[in-house]
């Protein structure tokens, strides 16, 4: 059984979250606010770019901070940092202020909490957390800061629900193996042939026990479902 924190950090997956940033620089385009769009992508861009440079650099050369076990920026909680508080500010544009800060500030809200999910799931530690959600509330405060500037003509709600199915569904897709891409190019540029910086022995054993038997068992479930369906077809 998939627990809350596990559900809430598949929230903040590349299938989700990858979604949805483009799914924003493609509605600003829509609303014909080309500087906004480019703007956002060199935006959330340059967070991904960080993203994948500090995890290259522990894994192909073990360069981190390892007093506070950080080995690179988390991934999910930059990108859930960045999209959900820009989603929600640019769907709330023409609002109220009062109605447009609240929902700001519940976007940063679930960011920070999809970042926190980080944590207990043993994914990352917290320096890495911590980090990588700053970078993410940079991007968002950076956008925001000249989107409010610029009075965007985004296109209207209807837009953005078109964007609902399409997000409700990502999580049920293929993971995306980034940190496997990730990994690889990081050797290929290093020369190195296995990872220099090695994972972080994160929480208890009792708890890795525990995590690494969740993990066994959502994957056979996935597989379970998956032979269910070609039955089907069958």
């Amino acid at each position: 059984m998939m627990s809350w924190w596990n559900a809430l950090s598949m929230v903040g997956s590349v299938a989700v979250t990858g979604s949805l940033g483009i799914a924003i620089a493609a509605w600003l385009l829509a609303g014909r606010s080309w500087r906004l769009s480019l703007s956002w992508c060199l935006l959330f861009g340059g967070g991904m770019l960080l993203v994948v440079l500090t995890k290259m650099a522990y894994i192909g050369w073990g360069i981190g901070i390892h007093e506070v076990q950080f080995g690179g920026l988390s991934g999910h909680a930059m990108r859930a940092c960045a999209v959900f508080p820009v989603a929600f500010y640019l769907a709330f544009h023409h609002a109220r202020p009062g109605l447009r800060q609240a929902a700001t500030a519940a976007g940063v809200a679930l960011g920070v909490l999809i970042s926190v999910s980080r944590v207990p799931v043993l994914a990352h530690s917290i320096s890495e957390v911590v980090l990588g959600g700053a970078v993410g509330l940079a991007v968002a405060a950076a956008f925001i800061a000249h989107a409010a500037s610029e009075r965007p003509a985004v296109a209207g709600r209807v837009l953005l629900a078109l964007c609902v199915p399409v997000l409700c569904m990502a999580p049920l897709a293929k993971p995306v193996p980034a940190e496997r891409w990730i990994t690889q190019l990081a050797l290929h540029v290093s020369g190195n042939k296995k990872p220099v910086g090695q994972p972080w022995k994160l929480g208890s054993q009792k708890a890795r026990a525990e995590q690494r038997l969740r993990h066994l068992q959502e994957r056979r479930e996935r597989l379970q479902k998956n032979g269910d369906a070609i039955q089907a077809a069958l």
